[in-house]
């Protein structure tokens, strides 16, 4: 007998998958519960950031955000699993299409750094978001995934999905 039986509902967990597309690009997906201008405040409002973007299992923090999110504008990530070595991260945005699009350069690497893309395209109040990272050469994208850099975007989209529940709650109050 299959252990999956129809007649017994389950909850629906999201799923994140990261895929190598090719020698320079990941590809991460996830659909979020949630329409998408939430969750494009979610990625643009510094103050929602910090409660979501670094993976709590491994005790890092984000200590520092500031993002000015427009054309031109710049951000500035700095985490910390001691106050003794923080990493910081920066760069600017290329591209900002409110609720539907976010590019920025991710420039801390000097020549290294990479291109992402996140686009949030909403389907029936929930949102498929997929976010695309170009390195500039195959042993970019070879020293971030050895590095383990990419291997905590489940916890980290997990981590979303709890702040939605909370946002979507007070948004319905509002």
């Amino acid at each position: 007998m299959d252990a999956r039986r129809e007649s017994e509902p389950t909850p629906m967990k999201n799923r994140t998958t990261v895929e190598r597309k090719s020698e320079r690009e990941l590809v991460v997906t996830r659909t979020f519960n949630g329409p998408a201008r939430i969750v494009f405040e979610a990625w643009t409002k510094p103050e929602l950031l910090k409660l979501w973007w670094a993976p709590k299992s491994i005790g890092l923090t984000l200590v520092s955000c500031e993002a000015d999110v427009r054309v031109g504008g710049r951000y500035r990530l700095v985490f910390g699993l001691d106050a003794s070595k923080p990493m910081e991260f920066f760069g600017r945005y290329i591209e900002v299409t409110p609720h539907s699009r976010l590019v920025w350069t991710n420039e801390e690497g000097g020549d290294s750094g990479q291109v992402t893309t996140v686009t949030f395209e909403e389907r029936g109040g929930k949102t498929l978001l997929i976010m695309h990272d170009l390195y500039p050469s195959k042993e970019a994208l070879d020293g971030a995934i050895a590095s383990g850099s990419t291997g905590g975007m489940g916890e980290t989209f997990e981590q979303l999905d709890e702040l939605l529940v909370v946002l979507g709650a007070s948004a319905g109050r509002s």
